[in-house]
């Protein structure tokens, strides 16, 4: 019921936001004219109400050039694998310089695992536009779930770990081996896939990068695990998983709402969204465009959100924040035949691991990703390293400067130490 009423608001609210945005355009025409103060005003407070009242559909990448070794080159979004809740989105670069190609050929294959939590793999923006510097690079594009039918059937963690194994499978198949870099959430399924295909003698990637994940969410719990911990997995089926409503392609679909996610992360920090849109409205009155454009570029993301099939949300709180499955050695995972097959860490022999935190990290606290150290007991300590951004908080470690300046720098130097350590390579691509 409360996701036909959300919509039902929605719907009543859209008309006011697209006379707000009128309104605003109206009043800032006239403000440009030289007309009074109160114009810039009038226009700046519609603007306002607009981008409060709007929907926010899903964003775009938008990568459109990098540069690599100081050359621009260009690049081609395209979709490689597409599954019933996911997409293997590649990001393909171009040049017509020959020692520019022989470069972009020779560098790492990278998956990089978007967490389902929400937001969009957009939100890794930055760090796929950063990582295109000197790699090749996949990322896992989740699907809203209220657009899948429910002739597709359901989705399970289990399918999560799958996805992820059969996309692993397909750049080695295609370029030998890779690397895989996994953002808060999809640590601890990716974790899962890379044991099951060890524990079952498969070739693992050359390395696996954990950034602000939840391995074991028992160490510094937030406020996001206090949440998990502190409600039973009965109030949480009761509470907060609704059916999509008819209009949309999963009518009928039980899913956790993206708007109750959203209302949640906003719940957190009210304080600030609430000061970050009265420096918004006090830029626009004076005229500062770059700090309203970064304001609009924010919460362009961060307020476009997604619906999760409910058995995957629930499963994932009962596995990784309740019962802790994974680091108490009871995790196991159905296979596609229908048989389940113990997660062992402690298999992983020939997979690089490095993890990485941010100080100030709200959402996974500390030790929690660290914790992976703790479980793949049969890397060697070579091919182990642990990397703590100072003054970093939850978004800082993959997206904004510490990112770019700090973590990237790492993260690319301990791919390089992987690729030169292990004689699988990545082989040649046609890139």
């Amino acid at each position: 019921m409360l996701y036909h009423l959300h919509e039902t608001q929605r719907s009543l609210m859209e008309p006011f936001a697209d006379f707000a945005q009128a309104a605003s355009k109206l009043y800032g025409q006239g403000a440009a004219l030289g007309q009074t103060p109160m114009a810039q005003r009038m226009a700046a407070g519609y603007d306002l109400l607009y981008r409060l009242g709007k929907d926010y559909e899903k964003p775009e990448f938008g990568i459109k050039t990098v540069k690599v070794d100081g050359h621009e080159v260009v690049i081609h979004e395209s979709v490689e694998i597409e599954k019933p809740f996911c997409q293997l989105r590649r990001f393909k670069r171009f040049t017509d310089q020959p020692e520019t190609l022989k470069t972009l050929k020779s560098q790492p294959v990278v998956l990089v695992v978007a967490p389902l939590s929400g937001h969009y793999a957009t939100l890794l923006r930055d760090t796929v536009r950063t990582l295109l510097q000197g790699h090749q690079v996949w990322i896992t594009d989740w699907t809203n779930a209220r657009l899948v039918p429910l002739s597709q059937g359901e989705f399970h963690l289990d399918d999560y770990v799958h996805y992820v194994e059969d996309f692993i499978r397909h750049l080695q198949a295609e370029y030998g081996n890779c690397h895989v870099i996994s953002v808060c959430q999809p640590t601890v399924p990716v974790l899962a896939a890379v044991s099951l295909m060890a524990s079952r003698g498969e070739k693992t990637p050359l390395s696996m990068t954990m950034m602000g994940g939840p391995i074991d969410a028992r160490k510094s719990p937030t406020a996001v695990n206090n949440l998990a911990m502190n409600k039973s997995f009965e109030w949480f089926e009761s509470n907060v998983i609704y059916r999509v409503p008819d209009g949309f392609p999963g009518a009928g679909r039980r899913v956790y709402p993206g708007f109750l996610q959203h209302t949640g992360f906003v719940a957190m920090n009210p304080e600030n969204h609430a000061s970050s849109h009265c420096d918004y409205f006090e830029n626009l009155i004076k005229g500062d465009d770059a700090s309203a454009e970064a304001h609009r570029k924010f919460y362009d993301e961060y307020n476009a959100v997604l619906d999760m099939d409910a058995d995957y949300y629930l499963e994932t709180i009962r596995t990784v924040f309740q019962k802790f499955d994974l680091v108490n050695g009871t995790w196991e995972v159905r296979n596609p035949a229908g048989e389940r097959e113990p997660v062992r860490p402690q298999d992983i022999h020939s997979t690089g691991l490095l993890t990485v935190e941010g100080e100030l990290d709200d959402i996974s606290g500390s030790g929690q990703t660290r914790a992976a150290h703790e479980l793949c007991t049969g890397v060697s300590a070579e091919a182990r390293r642990h990397f703590e951004v100072e003054g970093a908080g939850h978004y800082g470690i993959f997206s904004g400067r510490r990112w770019r300046e700090q973590v990237y720098p790492e993260v690319r130097a301990f791919i390089a130490q992987q690729e030169r350590g292990n004689p699988r390579g990545c082989g040649e691509s046609s890139e």
